[in-house]
């Protein structure tokens, strides 16, 4: 044979000894007993046959007779006597074992039962073992395809962050490099802008001298025009030499004089509205002559002389629902036809207004309560808001995805602005703090205490030196991070909801809980005009008001709907209707003449000139 064959008979001679092992020890003492008990019969059975033996001798003794005999039988009686009770003895204790093996046999028939439960429990783990082991076999090979999805996903993870390091720090070189042309280009303009200023200063002081030596010779004349000019209200020439009280018993009053000697030396000089008002604006005095004789002249004659700059946005070019409830801001992108808007829905949306769609370009999200602000750094490229989660965030446009999420306020964050962008961002909050953020290391790298609720806040230019900030007790205030000191405060007559600053930096525009919008010059430091209107109301604590492009109109929104245009030189050109609630926020288009808004009735509107 093979050693395989004994190797075989060996196994199954070894399994053979383990099951008898395993089914004889639980009944080892039964039969050891049983083997006792059988031996002690057999040894009873034999007794009593010798016995029986004796007793037949005996008997036949007694029936031979004799004295011998009867005591024979006697002690023979006596021992069957003896033998029957050892008998009785006997069969008791084979009674007892009997019950003994009943007994025996009951719990080997408990014994069999477990044995069975053991056996069928013992099938079932082990078919159990087997699932489970298959599964592990599984796993094993599904975890070995994912590390090796994992190590491709890892290599092609750091290929991608590479590529885009490079391209950030290509981005940024581009950055630079358009923030220094643009810094030249700031500066040929200035030039530019200086040689045009001396030059029409030259020009302004030749006409004006020309236009005073002309109404000088006028009025030397003694039968010219300017000494014919009849009042609007009387019928009798007014003369130089008479009194501007009372002329022939008709009274004149003073804005009437100053009337009729503006078109008295109009007609004298051959000029119209037109000529007037260049000739009287580059002399300056264009708002004392408006001043003296109201606005008598037309907004058409003004229009039509270039003062009142480009025309306002008057036609609804778009109207879409913005948010699923209030919107609380909107800002227009600095390179696209583009509007960004935040509202109480936890979300910010970009809208495509260029392609005059009502559907979101994107939608995104990161927040986990309303949005307060949003803006977009000068590229265009990021997009910043703050909400009432005590944070704020910043995501990418081109691909939507957040990219830093700013935590450390201890209430809502109303307002965020870029400073030494794309690098560093400041916060302001209700918990009376305006934080500094680099975004490089996303954390916040400074804390000014303010010691009141901030409401909104700018940047005086692209390096961030200057930071301007409204709050609740009603104060301006000035924070140059430089030298971490602050400058004086401009206190306005109520809580400040709004801040926006001119292009130039020289004009800062503040929205006021008192329904009014001060005009300040930070050249000066101090309020230079004041823009309202009896049907104008500030509609809420963060009602947003805007400058346009040039820095020549001023935008707010009104709590019955409207949207109110003043010129800076303090007309109300206009008056723009479409929202039936209060009006939150407006922003005027940085590429073309739009205004775009949002109020509390979720929608959005866009107007547009055209």
């Amino acid at each position: 044979m093979s050693t395989e064959e004994y190797v075989w008979r060996d196994h199954v001679v070894q399994k053979l000894r383990e099951r008898d092992r395993k089914e004889c020890e639980t009944f080892k003492e039964i039969i050891v007993q049983n083997n006792r008990l059988i031996d002690h019969v057999a040894q009873l059975k034999s007794d009593n046959l010798k016995l029986s033996v004796e007793n037949e001798q005996l008997r036949n003794a007694v029936s031979t007779g004799g004295t011998g005999p009867n005591v024979a039988i006697a002690t023979l009686e006596k021992k069957l006597l003896a033998q029957q009770e050892e008998l009785t003895d006997l069969h008791k204790r084979k009674g007892e074992h009997s019950q003994m093996i009943v007994d025996l046999n009951l719990k080997v028939e408990q014994q069999k039962e477990l044995i069975a439960e053991r056996e069928h429990s013992l099938y079932e783990q082990q078919t159990a073992n087997n699932r489970l082991r298959a599964e592990v076999q599984l796993l094993h090979s599904s975890l070995e395809e994912l590390k090796k999805l994992n190590t491709t996903l890892l290599d092609e993870h750091t290929a991608l962050q590479l590529a885009f390091s490079s391209l950030e720090d290509k981005m940024r070189n581009v950055q630079d490099e358009n923030r220094y042309l643009l810094e030249r280009l700031m500066r040929y303009r200035a030039k530019d802008a200086d040689k045009l200023n001396e030059e029409n200063e030259s020009i302004i002081r030749k006409r004006s001298a020309k236009l005073k030596r002309d109404l000088e010779d006028a009025v030397r004349e003694p039968n010219s025009a300017i000494n014919q000019i009849v009042p609007a209200t009387g019928s009798t020439p007014l003369h130089r030499n008479s009194s501007p009280a009372q002329f022939s018993g008709t009274t004149v009053s003073d804005e009437e004089i100053d009337e009729g000697l503006i078109n008295g030396a109009m007609e004298a000089l051959g000029l119209n509205d037109e000529e007037y008002i260049s000739a009287r604006f580059t002399a300056g005095e264009i708002g004392h002559d408006l001043a003296r004789i109201g606005t008598n002249m037309s907004m058409e004659t003004l229009k039509a002389a270039g003062y009142l700059g480009q025309p306002n946005p008057t036609k609804i070019l778009m109207k879409f629902e913005a948010h699923e409830n209030e919107s609380h801001a909107v800002r227009w992108s600095p390179v696209e036809r583009m509007v960004a808007t935040g509202g109480a829905d936890r979300k910010v949306k970009l809208w495509d207004i260029g392609k005059s769609s009502t559907e979101p370009r994107a939608v995104l999200s990161g927040s986990s309560a309303g949005i307060n602000s949003v803006d977009f750094d000068s590229t265009g490229a990021y997009i910043l808001g703050t909400s009432n989660d005590y944070g704020a965030r910043v995501w990418t446009v081109m691909d939507n995805r957040l990219r830093h999420t700013l935590t450390g306020h201890s209430g809502k964050v109303m307002a965020a602005k870029y400073v030494q962008e794309p690098i560093k961002v400041v916060t302001g909050s209700h918990d009376r703090t305006l934080k500094i953020w680099d975004l490089r290391s996303i954390a916040c790298i400074e804390t000014k205490f303010a010691g009141s609720s901030c409401n909104d806040l700018c940047t005086t230019d692209s390096l961030g030196s200057t930071i301007i900030s409204g709050h609740y007790d009603k104060k301006i205030r000035f924070w140059d991070i430089r030298t971490e000191k602050q400058a004086d405060d401009v206190l306005m007559p109520a809580k400040i909801t709004s801040l926006d600053l001119s292009k130039d930096c020289n004009y800062l525009i503040c929205s006021v809980r008192d329904d009014t919008i001060k005009l300040l010059d930070l050249r000066k430091n101090q309020v230079i005009s004041t823009f309202s209107n009896e049907h104008f109301k500030i509609s809420c604590d963060f009602a947003r008001a805007a400058f346009n492009n040039c820095a020549s109109k001023i935008a707010c929104g009104s709590a019955d709907g409207a949207i109110y245009i003043w010129n800076v030189n303090g007309f109300l050109e206009t008056t723009l209707k479409g929202h039936s609630t209060a009006v939150n926020a407006v922003s005027w288009s940085p590429n073309s003449n739009s205004l775009a808004s949002v109020g509390k009735s979720k929608r959005c509107i866009i107007y547009s000139d055209s």
